[in-house]
């Protein structure tokens, strides 16, 4: 928002990791400028290990020290929530290693959990391997499994208390992500085989290509075990088949349980044969029968992991507006995945500007194909940033897949300016102008131009350039919306800075400043931007911002759904917010908005009273925003007042002492909140709340007199008719119980040619590992490290902890010059990949490299 004196802006790099990605830069290990003898120093740093990652305790890998966690009484003891990463195999499959010979066919782990949390577990290697999922009582009793033959099952846990969970190999060998914690139930993989689910023992509905005759139903060996229902009408080439009575344990059992009911081992049974004929090349597929009950689910499938909306509000916006087909926000990024399926019907023409061949990394110029082909560091795979910035704007919503958007019924233009390295000022200055309807070197304008912007772009450095696009397109109209920056500094960074330009800031899931965020004197406006270091819900899965993206590590494209962080996470929040009123608003003008802004009609205060330099005029509240420009554009109807409280999920882990709770009423006059809890171990006092109740509360644990355990409870929240409620988790951990990501390979990789030069081993235990490169000589590199669970000689392969200096879904270049580099620090963890449709499942981590020790 300041003005700057004219400088020369060199390039602009994408605001997603917690630092800006070097542009360019040379290969490692070259000679001194002046061809003298090259300098050689150190390169240094910690992995960080997150208190919710744990390593199965007997993997492949021959570096590990194998405990084996089986049978069931030697069950390996995990925290909760958590997420397991672990090998398992049939003897004499898979790669050369600890269990390769003997095998390593179970895990058992030992989890103390409470009613509703859910159990989901990955299979990392689902083309060579079959794993399932069982869930027993503390006496050894089974409760529940999961053992379909998808990438996916789990499980949801009937009642409070301690649990043997095991993770058990039904053929080949494969690397596993076990996930457990508060996910919502709509997070769930559909059409998992689980024991629990009710279907009609005995039945199975199933679809063959090619349908068999009587003759060859007799003498197949499997098909032989069913009969076949004669077929009433038209039934769409589906068949009823029922098991026979006594068939099920000849034919489909691994291993008998006597102690099994015996309608569960009908169940089993059933199961059992579905597993098998899912195997069969001429069965498209087979399901049990299900029993189905009415139920209404609006909401898309993995909506319950985006806390960053109820944080803003957004719900209660929804009910006014859910966004105008008419109204177009301008993504000006790296271009969006245009055939990504939850984008589908959300896009309109754009146009992509990348004038540099080598940035442009699609063989071409300019030209009217805003797509995304990727901009992939050696050996990784691309961010797809724009795509994700894209999602959050206005992913297509409320179709019972993928995630929701702030704005779904507005419509996105892509326009492509960030390739390989970033991108220039030229380059994003006629993006810019085109998005505007202003002349441009496309010679072409859309058909409509954009109502807003969306820059998840900067840079230190501001230029006239970029200053005067950003002008001319304010004056036609256009709000601008900027992502202030990830270098946790009071710098300015730019576009955000400009005059006329709306700059935002990032808050984590307790609305404080997130670490990364930029700060000071041009932060116009605060959003959720996340921090993928931490889960302070509870739900297993990092408190980053879930959006839309993908990974091109393989040959192909999977479509998928990526947690990141960054104040380019945020902006998107406020531009679909800005859409929503547009809606509600069509003359909203950029001056009225920022009016708006300043009045307080936008925001909650959450900083210093009125404007901050952290948030500037607060978190935007989307609620308030479309309200008072519905008010302003002459419509509305009146609202009734509700509760706002956030999060509604709270994970107080082994070493959090406090967490913080807002309650606010919005849409009109509630009267006085009253707080509720029985919970012996826990205590709520106001922080900062008013004369009626409504503000910010300390939640707090005692442990002092605790036995070690998982222990839950809820918080009940009243005011007026209004009521809501807050399920709050927490752990007592025996002080033995750390933090484990298991034995990391470090590996000092040249930017220019993706080669590894040295590699460092160090066990990923506790809170933080040191790891140390000497002799390091002068140029551009990249920091990898990961675990080799299945011993195949590669790290960060599906299933692996993965870690790279900045963050993994961007790794930075650390350029060495003559002193030693230190405080390198990076997280290390398990990749959460979502259960999602075929469409969204991604297959692969993004980091991939091989071992120096095993080439």
């Amino acid at each position: 928002m300041m003005k700057m004196d004219n400088q020369v802006k060199i390039g602009l790099t994408l605001l997603v990791a917690l630092v800006i990605a070097a542009c360019g830069g040379g290969g490692g290990g070259g000679d001194d400028d002046d061809g003298g003898t090259q300098t050689q120093v150190t390169v240094s740093g910690r992995l960080i290990v997150p208190s919710f990652v744990v390593t199965d305790s007997d993997v492949n890998d021959i570096e590990t020290v194998s405990s084996p966690n089986h049978p069931r009484t030697a069950a390996q003891q995990v925290p909760n929530p958590v997420n397991i990463g672990g090998y398992v195999n049939l003897a004499g499959s898979g790669d050369a290693g600890n269990s390769f010979s003997a095998g390593d066919r179970e895990d058992y782990f030992l989890i103390d959990m409470t009613a509703g949390q859910t159990l989901l577990l990955n299979i990392a290697d689902l083309d060579s391997a079959d794993l399932d999922l069982y869930l027993y009582d503390a006496n050894g009793l089974e409760v529940d499994r999961s053992i379909g033959t998808a990438k996916f099952e789990s499980l949801v846990v009937p009642s409070d208390g301690q649990y043997f969970v095991r993770v058990y190999v039904f053929s080949g060998a494969s690397n596993y992500l076990l996930s457990i914690g508060l996910t919502p139930a709509s997070a769930l993989p559909a059409g998992a085989l689980r024991l629990s689910t009710p279907f009609v023992p005995g039945e199975i509905l199933a679809r063959f290509s090619n349908p068999p005759t009587q003759a060859a139903r007799q003498v197949d060996l499997t098909l032989n075990q069913f009969e076949f229902a004669d077929h009433q009408g038209d039934s769409g080439g589906v068949r009823l088949l029922k098991l026979k009575q006594g068939s099920g344990q000849t034919a489909f059992r691994q291993e008998a349980d006597t102690r099994l009911s015996l309608e569960k081992q009908q169940k089993l049974d059933t199961l059992l044969a579905i597993k098998a004929l899912s195997k069969r090349s001429d069965v498209v597929y087979a399901e049990p029968n299900h029993i189905l009950q009415p139920l209404v689910e609006p909401n898309d499938e993995y909506y319950g992991l985006q806390w960053h909306y109820p944080q803003i509000n957004l719900p209660q916006a929804w009910d006014i507006t859910t966004g105008d087909n008419d109204v177009i926000v301008a993504v000006v990024d790296t271009g969006v995945l245009l055939n990504h399926p939850d984008m589908a019907g959300q896009l309109v023409a754009g146009y992509d500007f990348i004038s540099d061949l080598e940035m442009a990394a699609d063989g071409n110029g300019i030209d009217a194909n805003p797509d995304d082909p990727g901009d992939g560091v050696q050996g990784g795979s691309s961010s797809f940033h724009g795509t994700h910035v894209a999602g959050t704007v206005a992913a297509s919503s409320n179709n019972s897949q993928g995630v929701a958007g702030v704005a779904w019924d507005t419509r996105v233009m892509p326009i492509r300016v960030l390739g390989k390295g970033g991108g220039t000022s030229y380059d994003i200055a006629q993006g810019i102008r085109y998005a505007a309807g202003l002349p441009n070197d496309s010679n072409t304008l859309p058909a409509q131009r954009a109502d807003i912007i969306n820059l998840s772009l900067g840079g230190s450095e501001p230029d006239q350039t970029s200053r005067d696009a950003i002008n001319v397109a304010r004056n036609a109209g256009v709000m601008i919306i900027a992502a202030a920056g990830n270098e946790n500094t009071s710098l300015l960074s730019y576009p955000a800075s400009y005059e006329g330009v709306v700059s935002v800031s990032a808050v984590d899931i307790n609305r404080r400043r997130a670490p990364y965020s930029n700060f000071g004197s041009a932060i116009d406006i605060a959003a959720p931007g996340g921090d993928v270091q931490v889960d302070l819900n509870g739900d297993s899965r990092p408190d980053g911002v879930l959006s839309i993206g993908a990974d091109d590590s393989s040959a192909t494209i999977n479509y998928q759904l990526v947690f990141y962080n960054g104040t380019s996470m945020a902006a998107p929040h406020v531009a679909g917010v800005a859409a929503l009123m547009k809606a509600v608003h069509p003359a909203l003008s950029p001056a009225e908005f920022d009016a708006m802004l300043a009045s307080g009609e936008l925001t909650i205060d959450i900083g210093a009273a009125g404007r901050d330099d952290l948030f500037g005029h607060g978190l935007i509240d989307a609620f308030k925003a479309v309200q008072a420009a519905q008010q302003r554009g002459g419509g509305g109807t009146p609202v009734d007042p509700t509760l706002s409280v956030n999060p509604r999920t709270m994970n107080l882990s082994y070493n959090l002492q406090s967490a913080t709770l807002f309650i606010e009423q919005i849409g009109g006059d509630l009267g006085t909140v009253q707080v509720t809890e029985e919970i012996a171990w826990l205590s709520i006092a106001p922080s900062q709340a008013d004369a009626d109740g409504f503000g910010s509360y300390t939640v707090s644990v005692d442990r002092s007199e605790l036995a070690s355990a998982t222990y839950s409870g809820t918080i009940g929240i009243t005011a007026g008719s209004a009521t809501a409620s807050v399920e709050v988790i927490m752990q007592v951990l025996d002080a033995s119980l750390t933090g484990d990501a298991g034995t990391h390979y470090v590996l000092l990789v040249d930017n220019s040619t993706g080669a590894a030069l040295q590699e460092f081993q160090v066990e990923a235990s506790s809170d933080a590992a040191d790891y140390s490169f000497s002799g390091v000589g002068s140029g551009d590199y990249l920091i990898i490290a990961g675990s080799d669970m299945d011993m195949d000689g590669f790290i960060c392969d599906a299933g692996e902890s993965c870690g790279a200096y900045s963050t993994v879904s961007q790794p930075s270049v650390v350029t060495v010059g003559s002193s030693d580099v230190t405080g390198r620090d990076f997280t290390t963890s398990y990749e959460y990949q979502s259960p999602s449709s075929q469409a969204l499942q991604g297959s692969q981590p993004s980091l991939i490299f091989p071992r120096l020790d095993v080439q």
